[in-house]
């Protein structure tokens, strides 16, 4: 995002929750709701750190979107694309990355939501859909989080990242306090390495490309 940023595109963010369930709570002694509006913080503070375009974090159940109306998720995301126009939309792999299940509903969803607009052409569509993933390279057998790559060849995007976009990164993941200790255990740009990788939906280019915007 940083790097979009810097070059001066326009990035939104869209969550469906507030993640008020993680299992962090319990150390801090708070409810669900408390701590959904202690993360919903550390998100402003993400997207000042960052300086998004913009930002809308929706209240779907956290850890729960496998048991909501996926008609409704897909109307919630439907709704913030019709009305952002993105060129490029970006969601989580199908295998999340993490198998996390509101990760696997939250590819299920916006893929549909994409091949829809696509073919009932309802408004402005999408003119890529991208997903952001790990290399086979990618250090992902140590930590405490069991954490899964895409296949090599399925990577259509190599996007190099420079000391300044790394920089971003971590001024923003240091905005997650109540997670500091995970983030710290889980080593995520690190293990990402110097360039963010994008799996990148009916497309497929040999080599990657360095751009998420080229040819668009």
């Amino acid at each position: 995002m940083a790097r979009q940023l810097r070059e001066g595109h326009e990035v939104h963010l869209l969550t469906l929750t507030r993640g008020g369930a993680t299992k962090e709570r319990h150390r801090l002694g708070l409810t669900v709701e408390e701590m959904g509006a202690v993360r919903l913080r550390e998100m402003e503070k993400v997207r000042e750190a960052l300086g998004l375009t913009g930002m809308e974090v929706l209240d779907f159940t956290d850890s729960g979107l496998k048991h909501e109306d996926p008609l409704e998720l897909e109307a919630a995301v439907e709704q913030a694309v019709v009305r952002l126009e993105p060129q490029v939309l970006v969601t989580y792999p199908v295998h999340g990355i993490s198998g996390f299940h509101d990760h696997l509903v939250s590819h299920a969803v916006v893929k549909r939501v994409w091949c829809a607009l696509h073919r009932y052409g309802k408004g402005p569509t999408p003119d890529r859909l991208a997903f952001f993933t790990f290399p086979e390279s990618a250090d992902l057998e140590s930590g405490p989080h069991r954490l899964q790559a895409s296949p090599d060849p399925e990577i259509d995007c190599r996007l190099p990242l420079d000391e300044v976009d790394l920089s971003a990164g971590r001024r923003a993941l240091e905005c997650y306090e109540t997670y500091r200790d995970v983030i710290e255990a889980a080593r995520p740009l690190e293990r990402m390495g110097p360039e963010a990788c994008f799996e990148i939906f009916r497309e497929s280019h040999s080599p990657p490309l360095a751009d998420l915007t080229h040819g668009l």
